[in-house]
């Protein structure tokens, strides 16, 4: 309010009246006031006119890149066990991978009066996260990084699937295909890195016919496993960067009765029955949740504390077989 004061040149009582629609307000000010309005993007936020001043909301925001995935749904446990055992509620939110729309969602949130923030980041500059524009509502970045004043939980990506790669060229293949969604978005570059590692540990050299990126989702990977099958050598092992490209490796494989290795970044329902036995990269999702929520919690009762970066090992296990 006081920036639309500040551009339309009035006071804020001014700008409190038009906002109110409080009668006797001069005409050519209001326009002043309401096109200061619309050129600063200001909306009144309604929930927090019914707060008492420094009164919390007991409202925490929470936006993930898509919520009917398993893994976000199990974080979003986590976060609300904990929330719950402080009183505190959660409103989640999914960005479907769009920044411009992550913005939109989060400048919601902020209208709902949320104490606190949570947020896997969708592609592109996260400054937008500053402090100022977040109106001192502290954030904690899950899965991916936001930028450098925010606390972070990350899973060790590169580690696991140095690991999950490592596993295959132990079994004896040399021909590693690799599936890859989003490789900007920094799991997918982490995992892709961590693949690339092996490789280059065991002095394989990286076919270019075998890396596959940008085929995010089931659908997609089930297409880029087809164009794998019709290689004149095809490899005789794959590594998938999350467990939705798993299920369209898999499909594809039961579709064309080829039954290659396969090692997943992510565990997934129903693995222990496959009849082949699958490499997996497992960890708790859940409890990524729980310490997220814990950071935040620890950030909103000591806003002065460095910001941090825990991470939540992985592991690789044998399911199926």
């Amino acid at each position: 309010m006081h920036d639309v004061a500040r551009l339309a040149g009035v006071s804020i009582k001014t700008v409190s009246r038009v906002v109110n629609n409080e009668p006797r307000v001069n005409p050519e000010t209001g326009a002043k006031v309401s096109k200061a309005i619309q050129e600063l993007g200001f909306r009144r936020n309604e929930q927090a006119r019914s707060l008492r001043p420094g009164q919390a909301s007991g409202l925490l925001g929470l936006v993930t890149s898509d919520m009917s995935n398993p893994f976000y749904s199990a974080i979003a446990c986590g976060i609300e066990e904990v929330a719950q055992q402080r009183g505190y509620f959660v409103l989640t939110a999914s960005s479907e991978e769009d920044a411009s729309r992550e913005q939109r969602l989060i400048e919601s949130l902020l209208q709902h009066n949320i104490d606190g923030l949570m947020i896997v980041p969708a592609v592109g500059d996260h400054q937008y996260l500053s402090p100022t524009l977040l109106r001192d509502v502290p954030a904690v970045a899950l899965d991916r990084p936001g930028h450098a004043q925010m606390d972070s939980v990350l899973l060790d990506n590169r580690e696991g699937a140095l690991q999950a790669v490592t596993a295959l060229i132990g079994e004896g293949h040399r021909r590693i295909a690799m599936i890859d969604g989003y490789p900007q978005v920094y799991t997918g570059a982490e995992r892709i890195a961590g693949y690339a590692a092996a490789l280059r540990q065991h002095q394989i050299e990286q076919v270019p016919d075998l890396i596959m990126t940008g085929h995010h989702g089931e659908l997609q990977a089930e297409a880029a496993m087809d164009r794998l099958f019709r290689l004149g050598d095809p490899p005789t092992a794959v590594f998938t960067t999350n467990n939705r490209i798993t299920l369209g490796v898999l499909r594809a494989m039961k579709r064309w009765n080829r039954w290659l290795a396969v090692a997943s970044f992510d565990d997934f329902e129903l693995a222990d029955m496959l009849h082949i036995p699958i490499l997996v990269v497992r960890y708790n999702a859940v409890e990524m949740g729980r310490k997220a929520a814990e950071l935040l919690f620890h950030r909103l009762e000591d806003p002065q504390t460095t910001a941090r970066t825990c991470y939540v090992p992985v592991e690789v296990v044998i399911r199926g077989g």
